[in-house]
């Protein structure tokens, strides 16, 4: 096996009708497309495949990758996957989501061939007004729903939240949710690209055609009770001179952290048994490890994957924010 160091990734761009231009002039992220909704910025899923940017394995796939260094670059706690277990996307929101659902691992790979999809989000940016919607504002029966989606008053029932940057929201599979516009988000996820959409607002796709509903797999998957948000993460608290860190969410699938670096702070990231992906939220930043020819420049939007047993030395060139994930404790 070639030795292991750490990978500087290059995500694909996804353009849907709903997204901006803010991960092209925030983040640098180079693509021909109009619209840049998504950057799939960790990614093995074959609907999107991050591509290596340095080292010998450059212009390499991160599922090439990882094929090449086998289970010990993803660790004990991730290979019990029959695939890599998560996906991590920056999502620019310019106008509102489709409102819709994921399914359970069950479900999806009964009936999708792909893994269930709960996650979490970590508002980086927002509008001032910024609001989305997490599940119901009461407990419901699928008659209903299916009866004001009918009507076009599903909107009544639905649990709207206000939002700030620093938010954080877990989001379980069968929770019915949508990002509202003007949010930019930092998503980390179970490694699936199953939505089902409930509503979709009458929007026309590119094809002039409204986009596909999926009510009825929707309406099998989706919890009836009231949302009650799960308490919020918790607030930063010192982990080393000038490094601030936040538990953003803990699961079975995965575990986010976001850091705050000052100016010339050093931090330590890695894990035994699992792999750690950064991502680069602001600031600058250098990561340094002793396999690699050179360290790595980070700029906002950078991500790297760190493989089980490397431990990086990140150093913050100015002020920064970075967003870490994991599967530790999967």
């Amino acid at each position: 096996m070639k030795k292991m160091y750490p990978l500087l990734l290059d995500p694909p761009i996804k353009d849907y009708i709903w997204g901006g231009t803010r991960l092209k002039t925030d983040f640098g992220f180079k693509t021909e497309l109009e619209r840049a909704a998504e950057a799939w910025v960790l990614s093995c899923h074959p609907d999107g495949r991050c591509q290596i940017l340095n080292g010998e394995l450059k212009g390499s796939s991160l599922s090439q990758a990882i094929s090449l260094w086998g289970s010990e670059a993803v660790g004990s706690s991730a290979e019990k996957n029959a695939s890599f277990p998560i996906l991590v996307k920056l999502i620019d929101a310019k106008d509102k989501l489709s409102v819709q659902v994921h399914p359970d691992d069950a479900y999806a790979q009964k009936y999708e061939n792909d893994n269930g999809k709960t996650e979490m989000w970590y508002i980086i940016d927002c509008d001032p007004d910024a609001r989305l919607v997490y599940g119901f504002n009461r407990t419901v029966t699928k008659e209903e729903v299916k009866a004001r989606i009918e009507s076009n008053t599903l909107d009544e029932i639905l649990n709207y939240v206000d939002v700030k940057k620093d938010d954080a929201f877990f989001i379980p599979a069968g929770t019915v949710h949508a990002i509202g516009k003007g949010i930019l988000i930092a998503e980390i996820q179970q490694s699936s690209n199953v939505t089902y959409r409930v509503s979709d607002y009458g929007r026309l796709g590119a094809d002039g055609k409204p986009r596909a509903l999926h009510i009825d797999k929707a309406l099998e998957v989706m919890k009836l009770s009231e949302s009650r948000l799960d308490e919020k993460a918790g607030e930063y608290n010192s982990l080393s001179p000038g490094v601030s860190v936040r538990d953003l969410a803990s699961c079975q699938y995965f575990n986010a952290a976001a850091y705050r670096l000052d100016a010339e702070a050093e931090l330590i990231l890695g894990a035994k048994d699992s792999f750690v992906s950064v991502t680069l939220l602001s600031g600058s930043a250098r990561l340094e490890h002793d396999s690699l020819d050179n360290s790595i420049d980070l700029i906002p939007g950078s991500t790297v994957f760190i493989p089980a047993g490397i431990y990086s030395k990140i150093t913050a060139l100015t002020d920064s924010r970075l967003i870490t994930a994991d599967c530790s404790n999967a």
